[in-house]
């Protein structure tokens, strides 16, 4: 596999994602933005609780624009809450809400199966699992939460020996 191939790839995998996401109540139709903007904010804000939009945007490469309709979403679903900047008051600081919301819940519990089903419709259910399969294990290796435990033991201090 090349980086164009791995590139590709990864776009693929962004749209099963996409697809596997529930419909919030109401329909998606109703909120600005798209679910990939919105899974990037939150993303963001979890790494980094207490930024500013456009710190998150900055950090995203998202434009400002986007980043303030996703942190609406956000905070209509339960799953961030915003203050005053103390240092700012016209500036609002962004952090994960401290319950979790209904709608996150939801999100979090749902499965790929029917997006996998629907992107490989003409696969036997034995290949869906082969993916699946696969879809773990690179997720135990690669997904954010595992690179940033592989950066904090790379910078932990060593013990001298």
């Amino acid at each position: 596999m090349n980086g164009v191939e791995l590139f590709l790839l990864g776009r693929t995998l962004m749209k099963i994602g996409e697809a596997a996401m529930p419909e919030p109540e109401g329909g998606g139709g109703q909120y600005g933005g798209s679910v990939r903007a919105v899974l990037i904010v939150a993303s963001d804000v979890a790494a980094h609780p207490d930024s500013a939009v456009g710190e998150i945007a900055a950090r995203t490469g998202l434009p400002q624009s986007q980043v303030s309709t996703s942190v609406a979403r956000l905070k209509e679903a339960g799953a961030v809450v915003t203050a005053p900047d103390p240092a700012d008051r016209r500036r609002l600081l962004v952090r994960q809400a401290p319950e979790l919301s209904a709608r996150v819940a939801e999100v979090r519990t749902t499965t790929i199966e029917d997006a996998l089903a629907t992107a490989l419709a003409d696969s036997t259910p034995e290949d869906r699992k082969e993916v699946a399969d696969a879809l773990e294990v690179l997720s135990r290796h690669l997904s954010p939460r595992s690179s940033v435990r592989a950066r904090t033991r790379d910078t932990a201090p060593q013990t001298p020996r």
